[in-house]
Protein backbone atom coordinates (compact mmCIF):
# COMPACT_ATOMS: atom_id res chain seq x y z
CA UNK A 1 0.00 0.00 0.00
CA UNK A 2 1.57 3.25 -0.95
CA UNK A 3 1.29 6.52 0.56
CA UNK A 4 2.21 9.93 0.32
CA UNK A 5 2.32 13.44 2.64
CA UNK A 6 -1.03 14.62 2.19
CA UNK A 7 -0.59 18.83 0.86
CA UNK A 8 -2.60 21.78 2.15
CA UNK A 9 -5.01 22.32 -0.38
CA UNK A 10 -6.30 25.94 -1.71
CA UNK A 11 -8.20 26.51 1.64
CA UNK A 12 -4.96 25.09 3.38
CA UNK A 13 -6.13 22.03 4.45
CA UNK A 14 -5.74 18.55 2.94
CA UNK A 15 -8.00 17.51 0.92
CA UNK A 16 -10.55 14.61 2.01
CA UNK A 17 -9.02 12.21 -0.58
CA UNK A 18 -5.52 12.47 -0.14
CA UNK A 19 -4.05 9.34 0.38
CA UNK A 20 -2.65 9.01 3.59
CA UNK A 21 0.73 7.33 4.89
CA UNK A 22 0.91 4.38 6.12
CA UNK A 23 2.85 2.69 10.11
CA UNK A 24 5.62 4.45 10.52
CA UNK A 25 6.57 6.49 7.77
CA UNK A 26 3.37 8.70 8.59
CA UNK A 27 4.88 8.79 12.29
CA UNK A 28 7.87 9.69 11.44
CA UNK A 29 7.06 12.41 8.87
CA UNK A 30 4.00 13.50 11.55
CA UNK A 31 6.90 14.07 13.96
CA UNK A 32 9.27 15.98 11.99
CA UNK A 33 9.87 19.37 13.49
CA UNK A 34 8.34 22.62 13.77
CA UNK A 35 9.30 24.27 17.38
CA UNK A 36 10.21 22.21 20.60
CA UNK A 37 9.90 23.42 24.08
CA UNK A 38 10.20 27.01 22.79
CA UNK A 39 7.81 29.61 21.95
CA UNK A 40 8.23 31.57 18.85
CA UNK A 41 10.14 35.34 19.64
CA UNK A 42 7.90 38.10 18.78
CA UNK A 43 7.92 39.42 15.16
CA UNK A 44 7.87 35.60 14.13
CA UNK A 45 3.85 35.78 12.75
CA UNK A 46 5.12 34.65 9.60
CA UNK A 47 5.35 31.05 9.70
CA UNK A 48 1.66 31.43 11.57
CA UNK A 49 0.44 32.38 8.66
CA UNK A 50 -0.06 29.17 6.71
CA UNK A 51 -1.60 26.51 7.95
CA UNK A 52 0.28 23.63 9.64
CA UNK A 53 0.94 20.51 7.46
CA UNK A 54 -1.66 17.35 8.57
CA UNK A 55 -0.21 14.00 8.16
CA UNK A 56 -2.93 11.13 9.05
CA UNK A 57 -1.90 7.78 10.44
CA UNK A 58 -3.77 5.12 8.95
CA UNK A 59 -4.61 2.02 6.98
CA UNK A 60 -6.96 2.50 4.10
CA UNK A 61 -8.08 -1.32 3.76
CA UNK A 62 -8.38 -1.64 7.07
CA UNK A 63 -9.56 1.81 8.44
CA UNK A 64 -7.77 1.09 11.83
CA UNK A 65 -5.46 3.94 12.74
CA UNK A 66 -1.81 3.11 13.02
CA UNK A 67 -1.01 2.64 16.61
CA UNK A 68 2.01 -0.36 16.75
CA UNK A 69 4.46 2.19 16.65
CA UNK A 70 2.96 5.31 18.22
CA UNK A 71 1.17 7.33 20.73
CA UNK A 72 -1.55 9.85 21.24
CA UNK A 73 0.21 12.36 19.41
CA UNK A 74 3.94 10.97 18.89
CA UNK A 75 5.57 9.28 16.21
CA UNK A 76 8.88 7.21 15.53
CA UNK A 77 11.25 8.88 14.15
CA UNK A 78 14.88 7.48 13.05
CA UNK A 79 17.61 10.06 13.55
CA UNK A 80 21.01 9.01 11.37
CA UNK A 81 19.33 5.11 12.35
CA UNK A 82 18.61 6.12 16.27
CA UNK A 83 14.93 5.16 16.81
CA UNK A 84 13.21 8.38 18.48
CA UNK A 85 9.76 9.06 20.31
CA UNK A 86 8.58 12.51 19.07
CA UNK A 87 5.65 14.54 20.43
CA UNK A 88 4.13 15.88 17.48
CA UNK A 89 3.67 19.94 17.34
CA UNK A 90 1.64 20.99 13.84
CA UNK A 91 -0.37 23.19 15.28
CA UNK A 92 0.37 27.06 16.05
CA UNK A 93 -0.50 26.52 19.58
CA UNK A 94 1.31 23.25 20.29
CA UNK A 95 4.00 24.93 18.47
CA UNK A 96 3.74 28.09 20.65
CA UNK A 97 3.69 25.82 23.78
CA UNK A 98 6.77 23.54 23.07
CA UNK A 99 8.47 22.26 25.86
CA UNK A 100 7.85 24.53 28.15
CA UNK A 101 6.68 24.38 31.69
CA UNK A 102 9.05 20.73 31.46
CA UNK A 103 11.27 19.99 34.20
CA UNK A 104 12.12 16.16 32.43
CA UNK A 105 12.61 14.54 28.97
CA UNK A 106 12.66 10.77 28.54
CA UNK A 107 16.10 9.59 26.74
CA UNK A 108 15.81 9.44 22.91
CA UNK A 109 12.18 11.15 23.19
CA UNK A 110 11.48 14.49 22.22
CA UNK A 111 9.44 17.16 20.24
CA UNK A 112 9.07 17.54 16.39
CA UNK A 113 7.83 20.89 15.09
CA UNK A 114 6.14 20.40 11.46
CA UNK A 115 5.62 23.48 9.45
CA UNK A 116 3.83 24.04 6.25
CA UNK A 117 6.78 24.85 4.39
CA UNK A 118 10.66 25.51 4.22
CA UNK A 119 11.65 28.90 5.45
CA UNK A 120 13.88 30.36 8.37
CA UNK A 121 12.29 28.72 11.61
CA UNK A 122 13.00 30.92 14.99
CA UNK A 123 12.76 29.81 18.95
CA UNK A 124 13.42 30.71 22.01
CA UNK A 125 13.61 29.16 25.55
CA UNK A 126 10.92 31.13 27.74
CA UNK A 127 9.52 29.23 30.43
CA UNK A 128 11.79 26.16 29.01
CA UNK A 129 13.26 25.01 32.03
CA UNK A 130 15.08 21.96 30.24
CA UNK A 131 18.83 22.77 28.36
CA UNK A 132 17.66 21.27 24.78
CA UNK A 133 19.57 20.60 21.34
CA UNK A 134 17.73 21.63 18.16
CA UNK A 135 18.08 20.44 15.08
CA UNK A 136 16.20 22.15 12.11
CA UNK A 137 15.52 19.47 8.87
CA UNK A 138 15.03 20.52 5.25
CA UNK A 139 11.67 19.56 3.30
CA UNK A 140 13.70 16.18 2.00
CA UNK A 141 14.28 14.95 5.78
CA UNK A 142 18.35 16.24 5.98
CA UNK A 143 19.77 18.10 8.93
CA UNK A 144 20.55 21.86 8.05
CA UNK A 145 21.76 23.10 11.64
CA UNK A 146 22.33 21.74 14.88
CA UNK A 147 22.49 24.40 17.83
CA UNK A 148 22.33 24.34 21.55
CA UNK A 149 19.44 26.16 23.65
CA UNK A 150 19.75 27.71 26.98
CA UNK A 151 17.11 27.25 29.56
CA UNK A 152 14.95 29.90 30.53
CA UNK A 153 16.01 33.19 28.40
CA UNK A 154 14.13 35.13 25.60
CA UNK A 155 17.44 35.10 22.94
CA UNK A 156 16.76 34.44 19.76
CA UNK A 157 17.89 30.19 18.10
CA UNK A 158 17.62 30.83 14.62
CA UNK A 159 17.73 28.14 11.68
CA UNK A 160 21.05 29.12 9.50
CA UNK A 161 19.51 27.53 6.18
CA UNK A 162 15.60 27.37 5.58
CA UNK A 163 13.90 24.33 7.39
CA UNK A 164 10.89 22.57 7.66
CA UNK A 165 10.87 20.90 10.91
CA UNK A 166 12.87 20.95 13.88
CA UNK A 167 13.33 18.40 16.45
CA UNK A 168 14.40 19.42 20.40
CA UNK A 169 16.08 16.50 22.08
CA UNK A 170 17.69 16.88 25.80
CA UNK A 171 21.26 19.07 25.87
CA UNK A 172 23.72 17.04 24.28
CA UNK A 173 21.66 14.11 22.62
CA UNK A 174 23.27 14.64 19.38
CA UNK A 175 26.86 14.37 20.38
CA UNK A 176 26.06 11.90 22.02
CA UNK A 177 25.06 9.87 19.01
CA UNK A 178 27.56 11.45 17.16
CA UNK A 179 24.58 13.11 14.81
CA UNK A 180 25.99 15.67 12.63
CA UNK A 181 24.83 18.62 10.18
CA UNK A 182 23.59 16.40 7.18
CA UNK A 183 22.34 13.19 8.86
CA UNK A 184 19.61 12.27 7.82
CA UNK A 185 15.78 11.66 9.65
CA UNK A 186 13.27 9.44 8.33
CA UNK A 187 9.59 9.88 9.07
Amino acid sequence: MAGKIPQPSSSGLPSPSTPVIPGLAAAVVAGLVGMIGCQPASGDGAERSAPPARIVTSDQESGETAQANTRSGQVVIRVAGMEVLAEVADEPAERERGLMFRDSLPENEGMLFVYPQEQTLSFWMKNTPLPLDIAFIDAGGRIVDIQQMEPLTEQTYLSRRPAMYALEMRLGWFGDYEVDVGAQVEF
